[in-house]
């Protein structure tokens, strides 16, 4: 009996051996798979800069770098964290740079007219640039850690080569927006430097303290700002520890700094850039869309990819993407800004460092469909720490509960008092961010399924954005809630019950009333259900040139003057999409779209998102096409957006397009899932996508048909319409 026992318990050991391994292997063989397929879409340079408008970026998450060769053969880099903020946090000079860094060999590997080449390495989340080919020459690598703060630059060469690597500080005195960076001068074999907010900082980050020190194997301080290395080496790493922290002096900030880059040097070189690589191999098996066919599939998959690289390399840090630059800026000597040419640091950016809610969602609406989980969470903890400041400003200023968020507010929040009588203005009397906000933290939860985030970030946020609305204005004559006085977004300032903010109350508040008892209670949604009662239809008109009923950005007989260039008639399509495919009134939503005054393409401009949603296939790939086109002219890297209407790199611009390729792609409503809704049928693609109640729906198309569908779970395939067949 003893006998069988320990013959069963060997068996059933081997045969667990045996699915470990065919689970390793196929682990294996789908991190080729993804590598090969990315492998195309490494960004690869063959002339050297000559400055940082011809940088490549690359981190990870928190920490970012613009690296760059100059002819000379030097390697160079700005190093930017996404809480590195300023004195001047409202202004141009909000979000610094930590400083720029140079490295030097001797002799000089990268002779002017050889060999040279750079490539984003986009699976491996690197950055190479080598001399001599087939594996001669030297090779450096740079790689931001994707789970520590540190920055490797390791130096590999087939002959000995000796290394200097020089800090680039430019804040070296005070002028009257920010303070001068501290060069600690005590430092032995290290360079250790900071930037320390002062008397004249607003009180969120009085006092906050941002450097970092860089060490080097074998390499010895030449002054406070210089490391050389001691003999010509064959390898040379060198090790950036940022750190950005709060303290009541600036050698609180040297002792933490000393305390982390112990630690950190503890870890194993090889063990650190194996997991490293592990990092981004499962980032790409998120899901991803590689299409096939024309010119604009090649276009759109290239800027796709980058797209999603960039936001990934910003978005995992303390605090969200800025539209404005990321933190990717970079210098400029002849930058035009109105009318005038100026040279700005990469630590201007214009815009400056407050965030802007429309154009901050466009990085972050994409993210549930690549399932970026991870890199929503800065931007939904951002606008949550702002409720309690923003909850009192609002008792104290018109005595009722309930919360919204600026549409323009430092990364703490704040509000102005708008009270009816204040002169218009351009986000002065604008509620709807709470709205929205609301929606993506919504679908957040119906594809993460997470429950806790339901309860603990989901239902503050919409709750206290509903009895703001709920309280803050009257009803009229018939009982229904009276927005009054509103803009309509940017677009119409100070009318009555303008169409963004009733769609978004509908939308929202249906589906609060939907959530199961266990996450919102039934006594909660009776409130809901009353106001939902009270809301007023969406407006609706008459298109003067072809006679199709439209909707209309405002309410009743108003006459306002526009403002910007958008639609707010179609937010009731996107973000809030109570009208789009598979929908009631489908055509009094193509009317609208068709009818829209405002056309024009790239940046901030929904259109190609609202197009896919209703179907209109020619006008979705058209403008998605032009968006991961629209590169800036002077910056070299090709997903480095044009400024248009905000700074380059603009981000909006890649945000958006990235949706509406997704969404031409798929589409989720409830349980259902719509595949090839606008997608042309002369493409062919490989993909995988995410979709609500932690589903993945991969597969391939091929001249628009759909093919080897696999679902996970595989019972939410019954659920996938395929409307190409349609």
């Amino acid at each position: 009996m003893m006998n069988d026992f320990r013959q069963s318990k060997i068996t059933i050991c081997s045969f667990l051996m045996l699915i470990s391994s065919l689970s390793a292997l196929a682990q294996q063989k789908e991190s080729r798979n993804i590598e090969l397929l990315l492998k195309p879409y490494n960004v690869t340079w063959d002339t050297p800069g000559p400055t940082s408008l011809e940088s490549m970026p690359i981190g990870n998450g928190d920490v970012g770098l613009n690296v760059w060769a100059e002819p000379s053969g030097d390697i160079v880099f700005f190093t930017a964290k996404t809480d590195a903020w300023s004195e001047d946090n409202r202004g141009l000079y909000g979000l610094l740079k930590l400083g720029g860094m140079r490295l030097s060999l001797s002799p000089s590997p990268f002779k002017p007219g050889g060999h040279f080449l750079q490539t984003l390495k986009l699976h491996e989340g690197e950055i190479e640039i080598s001399e001599g080919k087939k594996g001669k020459g030297a090779i450096i690598r740079i790689w931001v850690d994707a789970n520590n703060p540190v920055i490797r630059v390791e130096v590999k060469s087939d002959h000995p080569v000796s290394a200097k690597f020089t800090l680039d500080n430019w804040r070296t005195t005070k002028n009257e927006r920010i303070g001068a960076d501290v060069i600690l001068k005590d430092q032995i074999n290290r360079i250790a430097w900071y930037h320390r907010n002062g008397e004249n900082s607003d009180p969120e980050v009085l006092n906050r303290t941002f450097g970092a020190v860089i060490k080097g194997t074998g390499m010895i301080s030449s002054g406070y700002s210089v490391l050389k290395s001691t003999q010509p080496a064959t390898f040379h790493l060198i090790s950036i520890y940022p750190l950005t922290a709060t303290t009541t002096t600036g050698d609180k900030w040297v002792s933490q700094s000393k305390d982390q880059v112990s630690r950190l040097e503890k870890l194993s070189l090889a063990q650190s850039y194996k997991k490293h690589q592990q990092w981004w191999d499962q980032f790409w098996k998120r899901s991803w869309i590689y299409i096939n066919g024309d010119q604009a599939a090649q276009d759109i998959t290239h800027g796709y990819i980058l797209q999603r690289f960039v936001t990934a390399c910003a978005g995992r840090g303390g605090y969200p993407v800025k539209f404005n630059g990321s933190i990717f800026n970079v210098n400029h000597t002849k930058l035009k800004l109105d009318q005038e040419i100026k040279s700005v640091t990469a630590d201007y950016r214009k815009w400056g460092g407050q965030y802007w809610f429309q154009n901050t969602r466009a990085m972050y609406w994409p993210r549930l469909m690549a399932g970026d989980f991870d890199v929503m969470m800065p931007f939904f903890n951002m606008y949550i720490a702002m409720i309690p400041a923003n909850k009192a400003q609002i008792k104290k200023y018109y005595n009722h509960d309930g919360v919204y968020f600026a549409e323009t507010a430092p990364f703490w929040g704040g509000l102005r008092y708008w009270g009816p009588e204040v002169q218009e203005d351009w986000t002065g009397h604008y509620f709807t961010p709470v709205l929205e906000l609301s929606m993506m933290m919504l679908d957040y939860y119906k594809y993460t399924e997470d429950q806790e985030f339901a309860r603990e970030k989901l239902l503050p946020v919409a709750k206290a954005g509903i009895i703001f609305f709920d309280q803050h204005f009257k009803r009229d004559e018939s009982g229904k809630l009276l927005l009054d006085p509103v803009n309509s977004i940017e677009q119409f300032w100070k009318v009555y019950n303008p169409a963004p903010d009733i769609a978004g109350l509908h939308a929202l508040l249906q589906q609060l009333i939907d959530l199961p008892d266990n996450i919102a209670e039934p006594s909660i949604k009776a409130p809901w259900r009353r106001l939902l009662q009270e809301l007023p239809v969406l407006p609706v008109g008459v298109d003067t040139k072809s006679g199709d009923s439209i909707l209309l950005p405002y309410s009743g007989q108003q006459t306002a003057k526009p403002r910007n260039r958008e639609n707010p008639e179609l937010y009731s399509i996107y973000p809030f999409r109570i009208y789009g495919l598979g929908k009631p009134n489908l055509k009094l939503a193509i009317s609208t779209f068709n009818a829209r005054k405002e056309r024009f393409k790239g940046c901030w401009t929904q259109d190609p998102i609202q197009a896919a949603l209703l179907g209109i296939t020619s006008v979705a790939k058209e403008y998605t096409q032009f968006a991961f086109n629209l590169k800036d002219p002077e910056l070299k890297f090709p997903a480095f957006w044009s400024a248009e209407n905000d700074y380059q790199p603009d981000q909006d611009n890649g945000g958006n397009a990235e949706n509406a390729l997704q969404l031409m792609l798929m589409q989720c409503e409830g349980e259902k899932i719509m595949l090839l809704p606008a997608w042309p049928k002369e493409w062919s693609a490989d993909f995988k996508l995410n979709a609500p109640f932690k589903t993945t729906v991969q597969g391939k198309i091929v001249r628009g048909k759909l093919t080897d569908l696999v679902v996970t779970p595989a019972e939410r395939k019954k659920d996938v319409i395929d409307m190409s067949i349609q």
